[in-house]
């Protein structure tokens, strides 16, 4: 099913990201989440992409597993990185023969040791781009990403906001954030898109910490803040690894309540491809139930006038 008819059909949509795994052993680790998980019926999941042919196969062999043989619906993501308009074409026709019908459209990190993005040679050269590639040529329903702490190499929120626009107006049809811990980030960020006429469905992307060192170390290489209380709240646990799991899952468990009983269209988990703390966390919304104390309106402008109501 098309994620834009979820989004336009009931509140909230749950859904899962994934990588592909490098080893036997993690695949067989990624199928044990799917598994787990599933019983708890998110909406669909996402499969990350590795450019230039690192993970790309990987990509399409897991989201068609999923989508044939466990029965959820999936998203497969795309990026520009190291691929021609002839690559992308050849990907994206994978995508269409496997019942693919959910696309995120990605400009993509440069690679490993280069700091600045240079597309190919007849290549592209942004998520924009990208995005408008696919509308134009193909009937996928397209995601995009967007960054509530900006993105590291906007020059500001404004301009941030003016170029997530232009993804909109190429395409895309829902938009899912970078991870966060602060809620008024959220909302706040919801908020200004608005104003900007940015009117599709903004779903939260949130991350249950398992490991502290190594969200920690996710963080740092997007340049997603961690509050000064829960750091020292992490701290205070001093490595314990049962304790920041237990911690991770209450914090995010919160977080998503929140963000849903203020109307926010979904949540997007990043689980690391482990079950444990994503189970925790959509077991206890699945029997709270949140989204039922929304109060009326506007999904987004909900939870944009509860955070300036505090």
């Amino acid at each position: 099913m098309r994620i834009d008819e979820l989004l336009a059909h009931q509140r909230p949509v749950f859904s899962v990201e994934f990588f592909p795994p490098k080893t036997p052993t993690g695949f067989e680790l990624l199928f044990e989440t799917v598994e787990a998980l599933k019983p708890l019926g998110p909406d669909y999941v996402s499969v990350t992409y590795g450019a230039g042919g690192a993970t790309r196969d990987g990509t399409v062999e897991i989201a068609q597993r999923i989508k044939s043989e466990h029965g959820i619906e999936v998203m497969a993501h795309l990026s520009c990185v190291g691929e021609t308009r002839e690559g992308l074409a050849t990907i994206l026709d994978r995508f269409a023969s496997i019942g693919v019908e959910n696309v995120l459209a990605l400009r993509g990190d440069p690679p490993r040791g280069e700091t600045e993005f240079t597309p190919p040679a007849d290549g592209l050269s942004s998520a924009a781009e990208l995005t408008g590639y696919i509308s134009e040529r193909y009937d996928f329903t397209i995601g995009g990403a967007c960054f509530p702490e900006v993105h590291p190499e906007a020059d500001s929120l404004e301009a941030d906001l003016d170029y997530l626009k232009t993804k909109v107006t190429a395409g895309a049809g829902f938009l899912i954030t970078q991870l966060f811990f602060d809620n008024r980030v959220y909302f706040d960020f919801v908020a200004a898109a608005r104003e900007r006429g940015i009117d599709v469905p903004i779903i939260p992307g949130v991350i249950p910490i398992t490991s502290y060192g190594q969200v920690a170390r996710i963080c740092e290489l997007c340049d997603a803040s961690i509050p000064d209380d829960l750091s020292a709240a992490m701290d205070a646990l001093r490595g314990d690894p049962d304790a920041e799991a237990l911690l991770g899952v209450a914090y995010a468990a919160r977080q998503c309540e929140e963000l849903l009983a203020a109307g926010a269209p979904g949540i997007h988990f990043y689980a690391l491809n482990r079950a444990p703390g994503t189970r925790a966390v959509l077991a206890a919304l699945r029997a709270s139930r949140p989204w039922e104390r929304a109060s009326r309106g506007a999904p987004e402008q909900r939870a944009a006038s509860l955070d300036s109501a505090r």
